[in-house]
């Protein structure tokens, strides 16, 4: 593969990251403060991933997920 085939790979996935981003910012998802939970978090990163297809019907939503607790420094992890 080319260098040429890389800008180009890279250019389109430019694109469809900056696409997702202009549909997070239409769902206001920036609005305020931004998201203040796990679930914000992940509808917003989502929907950026989902770039185009938020335009072809695709609404991602994460509803509910939880954040693992990360052990003290010199805990053993479970």
């Amino acid at each position: 593969m080319g260098v040429g085939h890389m800008r180009i790979g890279s250019a389109i996935v430019l694109i469809w990251l900056f696409v997702g981003v202009v549909a997070a910012a239409q769902r206001d998802y920036f609005e305020g403060s931004g998201p203040s939970d796990c679930a914000g978090f992940g509808t917003l990163a989502v929907t950026v991933i989902a770039g185009p297809l938020n335009y072809m019907g695709v609404n991602p939503k994460i509803d509910d997920c939880e954040v693992p607790e990360l052990p003290e420094i010199g805990e053993p992890s479970p």
